[in-house]
């Protein structure tokens, strides 16, 4: 991965690093039915600027559904979501533009557009050029063109994808696409980052390189949640763990205090060999 310095010093950034601690995003009581089946039961989470939060649980556990209540897809039977001192509304769209980014579990690019053109496409969501601009070629459209264009290979070269300008997604490697996914997200100049499985299907060196990778976002100031099932990843990673089971949460606290927790040896490792951290990695 590149060793570049970080680039990433948008307004948003800066406010998150300025801040460090604070809650960024207070799920209160989370609970999401769909028919007689409650796949996230209760649920409250915070997570703090500046931290890295990690999500975890067996298969069917409710995570990515979580995901999906606090990213607007769903719009949670009850409970509340705040972000940033405000309620966050049930629309994606409301919800980027609070500063909240995602990447999914199935990567999720445009196959036909270059890397550029993918980063781009989140890029927009903080311009101001309307169709009017666009349709007459005015002056402002063009000025944040180029901006856009700018910012977007800034993100790549980042990523550690510089060289990959003007390729097709659909032609890079699948650890590039999920690294090309992220500087998509990061180009919505979020304050959090929600990471869904980042390392799956990874190989160890992909994994290595996607962990550096989330600490130099971290250090840039932003909030990460990251939903994982390679327990060696997540356990060296995170600052805090919650494990989910059945869409309630069972334990959380630190790395080492939800690793060592029976609870969670008993319900989602299964193996007590599989906390030294030096060992075999889960395949749950």
């Amino acid at each position: 991965m590149s060793s570049t310095e970080p680039v990433v010093d948008g307004p948003a950034f800066e406010a998150a690093a300025d801040e460090k601690g604070r809650v960024l995003l207070d799920a209160r009581a989370v609970t999401m039915r769909f028919g007689g089946l409650t796949a996230v039961n209760e649920v409250d989470l915070q997570v703090h600027t500046g931290e890295i939060m990690g999500l975890i649980g067996p298969n069917g556990a409710g995570k990515t559904t979580f995901f999906n209540c606090l990213t607007g897809l769903y719009q949670p039977t009850s409970g509340q979501v705040t972000f940033n001192g405000a309620i966050l509304p049930p629309k994606p769209r409301k919800v980027v533009k609070a500063g909240m980014a995602r990447t999914f579990q199935n990567i999720r690019l445009f196959h036909n557009m270059t890397a550029i053109e993918n980063v781009m496409v989140g890029a927009y969501s903080r311009t101001k050029t309307n169709a009017l601009d666009a349709v007459f070629r005015l002056p402002r459209h063009h000025r944040e063109e180029r901006e856009t264009r700018a910012r977007a290979q800034e993100l790549l070269d980042f990523v550690g994808l510089g060289k990959a300008t003007d390729r097709l997604s659909r032609n890079l490697p699948y650890g590039d696409q999920r690294r090309l996914e992220i500087a998509r997200a990061l180009a919505t100049e979020p304050k959090l980052l929600l990471l869904d499985e980042p390392t799956a299907g990874m190989n160890p060196q992909e994994t290595r390189q996607a962990e550096e990778l989330i600490f130099r976002i971290r250090d840039l100031g932003l909030a990460i949640l990251v939903i994982e099932h390679d327990m060696r990843f997540i356990f060296n990673l995170c600052d805090r763990v919650c494990c989910l089971v059945r869409g309630k949460v069972l334990v959380e606290g630190t790395a080492h205090e939800v690793q060592s927790d029976p609870r969670v040896i008993e319900a989602y490792i299964g193996n007590p060999e599989m906390l030294d951290l030096g060992g075999e990695d889960s395949d749950a």
